[in-house]
């Protein structure tokens, strides 16, 4: 399939669109200008195809892979500030890195619209680390969220949140989750919009400075933006009323993906039940709401993860229908992704109807662990690792072994087992760092990969040196941010691919940041100098740095 030309079908088309691409399609139907992400899936098509996009020549905007998240961000904020409609994309757990900036953006406020895709991962299939809600996030930052169910809303909302930053000056998060984010269904195209805007910074100290006094004035300067959408969301067309005519004394409120296993649910009995479906989820239409559940009797909330929408509407039910009987995660699960069946057995309970769940036989399949590719130059870093710990007489409960997030993760699993701890980008050396610091003499082997180590693991390394501990880091440099898609990295290629841009040396940023035990080496083709030098390196006393180079297999 050519991405490029499925983008840019024209206007009046119909076309089956996966649900980050048709973020993409309303984005350059919105006129954007400037994107910035840094992968991560179930968001890594965003960028993957924007990228394709300005590769083919296409020059309507600009579009980096950044270092991080937090990077990505502000960057997209220098843009914003500069009036460029913007739009940067991350996965949840990007959310967490970039929230540093994003929440004094959100009282700066935007100057170019821009919109945050945050794509969510409920059952954790490409994040293993925690189960998140970005939801959250509209508590703490006083931000919009908009939640759209399939591709159409993808593009839709996507336009819209456009529409709303820039009509009230304010970032706005487009929150998807991996089933709206890859879903495929067919969408309605409009016309792909060449901005026309001045663009440039303009110096105004009121707007962009967030310091005392003038940060208080800002909060409640948001504060009353945040009702003036609030206005916005009541009348707004992406929160909608299905089968309002019902007379059944029964509702649903819904949103996001949840809203399609509802409609599913409903089908399946046979029921026209009332279903107020939220495209807002920040800020609630809360007058919307308490209109439609002041003549009901029972509600069910359908959401995924924690009630967040359970807890305001039971507010709400207390002031108009005290009586209103709430159904939510007494019923339906806190954790994992919503199945439909779950749904209909919810739904079951509350209209007093029998449902039994189909029991669904499975196939009987060898069980396997994940695994890395044929060819992979981890293959020989983990086996040289534990040869070299067995060789130097320990056994492998003697040395603790930091994981972070990459395809090294997959040391976890068997053949290998040699991961006692793993949290987020990075986290491998910080947290080595504090194990050290609690016994100097226990021996540690810290993994970190090439993308990790530009994205979040340099100034652990350099509080390492500064605070002077120990540890034995293996610097996987595969050359290639690997897991999410081979995407590019800052780092010098050595795969026979051009690189725009000028690269860095990995040597000489460990170099830079103190460490003054450090060697390049080549596992796959020199498997026993590697073996002798994680022997040597372990007896050090100060930091030691192997970095072990090999390009990824999928792009060697």
């Amino acid at each position: 399939m050519n991405i490029t030309k499925l983008i840019y079908k024209p206007k009046g088309e119909k076309a089956i669109f996966l649900g980050n691409f048709a973020v993409i399609r309303g984005a350059l139907e919105a006129g954007v200008q400037f994107v910035s992400t840094y992968p991560g899936t179930p968001a890594s098509e965003i960028g993957d195809a924007f990228s394709l996009l300005q590769k083919s020549g296409k020059t309507g905007f600009y579009f980096e892979y950044s270092t991080n998240e937090k990077v990505a961000l502000e960057a997209g904020i220098g843009a914003s500030f500069s009036n460029m409609k913007t739009l940067v994309a991350m996965k949840n757990f990007g959310l967490n890195v970039a929230s540093d900036a994003l929440l004094p953006f959100v009282y700066t406020g935007s100057k170019g619209p821009t919109v945050i895709v945050v794509a969510d991962d409920p059952s954790c299939h490409s994040s293993g680390q925690e189960e998140e809600n970005t939801r959250a996030f509209a508590a703490l930052a006083h931000i919009p969220i908009i939640e759209p169910s399939d591709s159409q809303e993808c593009k839709d909302f996507t336009k819209f949140a456009f529409e709303l930053s820039e009509k009230f000056e304010i970032p706005v998060i487009l929150r998807l989750t991996t089933r709206v984010a890859h879903q495929s269904s067919i969408i309605e195209l409009g016309k792909i919009e060449k901005p026309n805007r001045k663009i440039g910074f303009k110096k105004d100290y009121r707007k962009f400075v967030t310091m005392p006094p003038r940060v208080l004035e800002m909060h409640q300067e948001l504060l009353n933006k945040l009702k003036e959408i609030k206005n916005v969301s009541e009348i707004s067309k992406i929160n909608q009323i299905k089968n309002p005519s019902s007379s059944a004394g029964v509702g649903i409120i819904t949103s996001g993906i949840s809203y399609l296993h509802t409609q599913e649910a409903l089908q399946f009995f046979n029921l026209k039940v009332p279903v107020l479906k939220l495209g807002f989820f920040n800020p609630l239409p809360e007058n919307k709401i308490s209109k439609f559940i002041k003549p009901l009797k029972k509600v069910l909330i359908v959401e995924e993860l924690e009630p967040y929408l359970e807890k305001e509407i039971k507010i709400l039910a207390k002031e108009v229908n005290p009586k209103l009987k709430v159904f939510g995660k007494d019923l339906l699960p806190e954790v994992k992704e919503l199945r439909p069946e779950q749904v209909m057995e919810a739904i079951a309970i509350m209209v007093d109807k029998k449902y039994r769940a189909p029991k669904i036989k499975l196939p009987v399949v060898i069980k396997r662990f994940p695994s890395l590719c044929a060819g992979c130059p981890y293959w020989s870093i983990f086996n040289g690792v534990k040869q070299a710990v067995k060789e130097s007489g320990l056994k492998n409960e003697d040395v603790v072994f930091g994981g972070g997030i990459g395809c090294y993760m997959l040391a976890s699993f068997a053949p290998h087992n040699i991961q006692d701890y793993l949290l987020c980008m990075g986290s491998s050396m910080g947290i080595a760092h504090g194990i050290k610091k609690a016994n100097k003499n226990q021996k540690l082997i810290s993994f970190v990969g090439d993308s990790s180590f530009f994205h979040a693991g340099i100034p652990a390394l350099i509080n390492i040196v500064h605070n002077e501990s120990n540890p034995l880091i293996i610097l996987m440099d595969n050359q290639i941010t690997a897991m999410t898609g081979q995407q590019p990295y800052p780092g010098i290629p050595d795969t026979g691919r051009k690189e725009k841009g000028q690269k860095v040396k990995l040597e000489e940023i460990v170099k830079a940041c103190g460490v003054k035990h450090i060697k390049i080496v080549e596992p796959a083709e020199d498997y026993k100098e590697f073996v002798k030098t994680v022997k040597d390196f372990l007896k050090k006393d100060t930091v030691s740095v192997i970095i072990a180079r090999r390009p990824c297999i999928r792009i060697k």
